[in-house]
Parts: structure tokens; sequence; C-alpha cells
């Protein structure tokens, strides 16, 4: 079978909207929603709102790829590289380091051109940590680039990617077609998920550095979306598509054996929306944040650091619950004391309980 890149009609993308309309509209409505509610909110809760966001999709976009990076590490270089911190953290995690490096390079350029420089820096930000691997230059070399899966011997090939003698020409190709669909360009593509999700396929199909390419398309994804709107939008692609991981590898798939790609344009389309949901979600779970700790000024510091731990896990909730082996753990405190101090925040209502028993657990009232 012929992948879409061999077939005579690439990179001439073919497809219909047809039954998209209500998304499109959603989406468009949603992310006006988001960018009220963010002009409406004081400096320091809307940094925290775009840091959060921007730490989930580096740390979702790498575990992707299965790659697992220390979340604080990440904020870290992300507040490094925003200019946050008085003083420089230290980052152990360089792999976090690079991410954070990323997710902000993206976001501070999401206006302009796409160039093969712009491509070389981000992929040398993304791996330069990396053993093995040449950052920041497009692969080379007589072996085929295959996306493959199962065991050593018995290896299932689910993709081939274009020669790496192509890779140059190719990507010269698609930097131009990206420019061209750009606000004002010659070829605009107005609605911003249909761009995205066009980018994403056409990037992941060259496949054009040696690793990373996974990340560095969904970067691109984003790029498109924020290019398109005229704006850096909140939201993250990659928590949405980690969550269900098969789906996105099996839409991906099915569309590199051809060049009509409606049903993947419809399934990135929804992805976006989704994650434009969950982001509006967060977006209002800091509000509710912002109001418990203005309604619980009299909890103590142990309470406090508790919460504060509950509140870190997001709108899906601190997972199990709070429990008092949970808080003493959390807060070094005695049995004894975290029982009368998980007490006194159940009495002025900070906490709901659930359970019994053994099982008994507290949630936050947000």
């Amino acid at each position: 079978m012929a992948y879409n890149w061999q077939l005579a009609d690439w990179p001439e993308f073919k497809y219909n909207l047809k039954g998209l309309d209500d998304t499109l509209f959603a989406f468009a409505d949603q992310t006006g929603q988001m960018n009220g509610i963010l002009r409406g909110l004081p400096e320091e809760l809307r940094m925290e709102a775009i840091i959060d966001i921007m730490v989930a999709e580096a740390i979702k976009t790498s575990e992707i790829e299965g790659e697992f990076l220390s979340r604080q590490d990440v904020m870290s270089s992300i507040r490094n590289n925003l200019g946050l911190n008085k003083k420089t953290e230290v980052i152990k995690d360089k792999g976090a380091q690079g991410a954070g490096e990323l997710m902000v390079a993206v976001r501070n350029s999401f206006s302009a051109p796409l160039t093969e420089s712009t491509l070389f820096d981000w992929h040398t930000m993304l791996m330069r940590y990396s053993t093995g691997i040449t950052a920041g230059a497009w692969r080379n070399g007589e072996a085929p680039m295959q996306v493959v899966s199962g065991a050593f011997g018995r290896e299932i090939v689910h993709f081939k990617a274009p020669p790496s003698a192509t890779v140059p020409e190719e990507m010269k190709r698609f930097i131009e077609w990206f420019n061209n669909t750009a606000p004002g360009g010659k070829y605009e593509i107005k609605k911003a998920p249909i761009r995205s999700a066009i980018a994403h396929l056409y990037f992941e199909t060259i496949h054009p550095f040696e690793d990373g390419n996974g990340r560095m398309g969904r970067a691109i994804a984003e790029k498109a979306l924020s290019q398109t709107v005229g704006r850096p939008l909140l939201l993250s692609i990659s928590k949405t598509i980690e969550a269900e991981k098969k789906d996105y590898y099996n839409a991906l798939k099915d569309a590199q054996r051809g060049n009509e790609i409606s049903n993947w344009i419809n399934y990135f389309v929804r992805v976006i929306l989704q994650a434009q949901e969950q982001a509006l979600e967060l977006v209002n779970f800091i509000l509710k944040k912002t109001r418990f700790f203005d309604n619980y000024k009299e909890i103590n510091e142990r309470q406090l650091k508790a919460v504060k731990k509950m509140f870190d896990a997001g709108p899906d909730g601190f997972e199990g619950g709070m429990t008092a082996k949970k808080y003493m753990s959390i807060t070094h405190a005695s049995k004894a004391t975290a029982t009368r101090d998980l007490q006194s925040l159940l009495e002025m209502g900070a906490l709901a309980i659930e359970g019994g028993g053994r099982s008994t657990h507290y949630r936050l009232t947000v």
C-alpha cells in the first residue's frame, strides 16, 4: 500500500467540512469566551493560567512519546524563560528545561513567519540534551525513517516517511505552504482548526528530524492555531491527545494512506475543541481556587500546605481524595494533629467528607 507522499497528488490535500459547522462555531465561541475571561483577570491569575496550560502541554507532549518530565522543573524552566523569577531557578531535569524553553519560544513567536532557522532552533531546544541525536538539523542517511511497534523481529511498520535525501525540498515546500496559508497569505486558510490539522499532518508525514517529530509537530499545530486567530491561544492539544493516544495514532495512520483527509480534519478539530473546553475548565478552577483562599484565610500553615497540594491536581481533583495518612505525609504532622486539622477544615466548610471507615477521604468544596 502506498503512503500519501508517494501518490501523484501529494501534497494536494482534499477535504470537505460537512458536519463541522457546529464544532467550528463552538471553537470560535469558546475562544472568544476565554479571551474575555483572561482580559478580566488580574495579572497574577492570568499568568498562573498561562503557566499551568504551558506546563500541561510540555509534560503531555513528552508523555505521548514515552518521556516523563519533572513538573516542577518544567514550571521552573517556563518561569525562567518568561523572566518571572527574580533569581534563575536551577533545573535538574534537562529534558524539562528544553521542553519549557520550547513552550515559551512557540508562544512568543506565534505571529512570526515560519522559517527553517526557527524549526532548527526549536529542535535544538528540545533535543540538545539527548545523547546520540543530531539537534537542529534535518535527518540524513540511507536508513528509512519508520514508525513501528511490536517486539524485535516482529515489528509492525505503521508508516514510512519520505527518504532523507528529499527532506530539504519537502520542508522548503512545507514552510512555503505554512506561510502562504497564514493570515494575509496567498492561500490563506481562515479557519484556525482546519489549518492546524493540515499543518500537523503535513509535518508528521515528512518527519524531517531524527527524533522529536511528534513534539515538534504539535508545536507547529499550536502555532498555526494562534497565528490564524491572531493571538496566543490558551489550550493544551497534547493533554487531550494523550488521554486517548491510541485514537490519535490510528487517525494519523489512516490519514497517511491518501490525500483525501476529511476524516483526519474531523478528528483533529474535535481534539482542538476539547482542548479549549478543558482550558476553560482550568481557568474557572483557578477562579474558584482564588475565592476559596479568600473565604478560608484562617487556616493554619499545615492546612494551607495540604490544601495547596490538593489544588495542584487541577480540575480533575486530588486522586483518591485527602486522607489522614496523606495529610501526615504532606505536612509531617502526627496522626492526632492530622485528624484534628482535617476535622477543622470539615467544620469550616473547606472540605467535604466522602466514604466511611477506612475508606474515609475528603475533597475540596469548590
